[in-house]
């Protein structure tokens, strides 16, 4: 049982983030792993200096994307919004089957609230996922010398933490 759910969870080292593949043709992209260990050090960084529930904003971060070990990193053009949520539920619901279900139950209603955007820690989460991707688009421009910028223009309509817009701005500056 536990076994299958920390299977599931490495399989996420395997997962390409797809958009780097897509959008810049990058052969060897970030996995979703990467992702996920990059923007959880942000949340507990930005949950410290906001003062918000670091351990929840940790753990909201460490799941965010976990339903991608099953279904795959969809870039938001590929899928409706509606079908989207609608796999990742499922997938959810599959792989949080393999938790007890006090950790089943508090781990599905984390991800709900990340889902619906409406607490200080999921709002802080869906700001640093879109700096986070911002901050490895820096990265690959200079490593690559790839036109990034509608990562840029994404991560620029999205954030709206005065805090972390501010970052962002340093980053697109370098």
């Amino acid at each position: 049982m536990l076994l299958d759910f920390f299977n599931t969870v490495a399989n996420l080292k395997t997962i390409s983030r797809h958009g780097w593949i897509d959008k810049l043709g990058i052969n060897n992209p970030e996995s979703v792993s990467d992702h996920t260990f990059s923007l959880t050090v942000m949340t507990l960084i930005f949950a410290e200096l906001q003062k918000l529930d670091t351990e929840k904003a940790i753990k909201m971060s460490l799941i965010h994307d976990l339903a991608e070990s099953k279904i795959g990193d969809f870039m938001p053009d590929q899928l409706p919004k509606i079908q989207k949520n609608k796999l990742e539920t499922d997938a959810m619901k599959n792989i949080l089957n393999d938790l007890p279900p006090n950790l089943r139950n508090d781990m599905f209603n984390l991800w709900n609230e990340f889902l619906e955007q409406k607490t200080p820690e999921s709002l802080l989460i869906h700001d640093l996922d879109k700096l986070e991707m911002a901050l490895q688009a820096k990265i690959y421009e200079k490593r690559f010398g790839c036109n990034i910028q509608i990562f840029l223009d994404s991560a620029e309509t999205q954030i709206s933490n005065p805090k972390i817009k501010e970052l962002f701005m340093k980053i697109t500056q370098q």
